[in-house]
């Protein structure tokens, strides 16, 4: 991998999660002048800046008009904001049947999210970032997987807010595997139609949740749009998490994730070891290149590593050491 596009202490050895095999499955000014684009006037959670007309007077004096400034509100309280969320108490036995983990005595393989959690807070507090983009080289490699499964490993982290988002607008899977269909659409949120307490759920009182369970026409386009370039500002500047995970469509199969990636700080790759080639890596790497930083490399379905072995992959990215962290068999 180039050496130059990797952050945090992965480096060319990303983490084996190893995982069973499951279900198939500069940014900060730009984002700032893409939520200054929008002018329409807002309820107070809403994506957006409300539009202030100044009130206009005429100095007795001089005869000319003067604006008088209005008055200065402060921010919204962030502790208020998460408040006003609607908290939804899921029922912990179905998501473990849906391959999700809220507690550490649900299954072993909540420690290896945690090993996962840390590393990743670590390498983005160091770089200076909060969004984080999950993706995949193609369908079916388990991305939205471990997208939840480290939402609930951080939001066991009483210090840290999280959000996840399910910017995989094609093909939205998150709000089945928290069993939260339906759920509101997104795309509301996205184009300033709905409150982002309308929008947004909450597990616990650090984890946010935007859900989408309706595909959305016209995905890359959307992702594109000042109108969510300004949203997801909003949601920043309301919530102020200290991490935000997005799940995106895979990377290699539609433009989705290169229209996106302004709005994210890093990528998380995930590889599937049944299935990913060595030149599936390499076009990710090549997309990713100059556009974002690939935070990390987590191999998923390790427990074949017959393809990967096969192509040299295993060296090039393991440097010979792969430690099988959790598999079948």
């Amino acid at each position: 991998m180039s050496r130059h596009n990797i952050h945090g202490p992965f480096g060319s050895n990303p983490l084996d999660m190893g995982f069973p095999l499951m279900g198939a499955e500069d940014n900060n000014q730009d984002r700032k002048a893409g939520a200054a684009a929008r002018g329409t006037a807002v309820s107070l959670f809403k994506p957006g800046h409300p539009r202030i007309n100044l009130p206009i007077a005429l100095d007795q004096r001089t005869g000319r008009e003067i604006s008088i400034s209005p008055a200065v509100f402060a921010s919204p309280n962030p502790s208020k904001v998460w408040e006003s969320i609607g908290e939804i108490h899921v029922d912990a036995a179905r998501l473990v049947r849906n391959g999700l983990f809220m507690k550490p005595e649900h299954h072993q393989i909540t420690r290896y999210f945690d090993m996962l959690r840390t590393r990743i807070a670590q390498a983005m507090t160091k770089e200076g970032m909060s969004r984080l983009a999950i993706t995949s080289p193609r369908a079916g490699c388990g991305k939205s997987y471990v997208a939840a499964n480290l939402a609930l490993s951080l939001g066991r982290l009483p210090s840290c807010r999280t959000v996840l988002m399910d910017l995989d607008l094609r093909h939205p899977r998150l709000a089945s595997l928290f069993a939260q269909t339906p759920s509101p659409q997104l795309l509301e949120f996205l184009r300033g139609e709905q409150p982002l307490e309308g929008q947004f759920r909450r597990i616990g009182p650090n984890l946010a949740l935007a859900l989408n369970s309706e595909p959305v026409a016209r995905p890359a386009e959307t992702l594109q749009d000042p109108q969510t370039t300004a949203a997801l500002q909003s949601a920043s500047d309301l919530l102020q998490p200290d991490i935000q995970l997005f799940d995106t469509p895979p990377a290699l199969e539609y433009d989705d994730m290169i229209a996106l990636s302004g709005q994210v700080d890093a990528v998380l790759l995930v590889v599937d070891g049944t299935r990913t080639t060595a030149a599936d890596i390499t076009a990710c790497e090549r997309m990713f290149e100059g556009r974002v930083p690939l935070l990390a490399v987590v191999l998923n379905r390790a427990q074949d590593r017959g393809l990967l072995a096969g192509q040299g992959l295993a060296d090039r990215l393991f440097g010979g050491t792969i430690s099988r962290w959790f598999g079948r068999g």
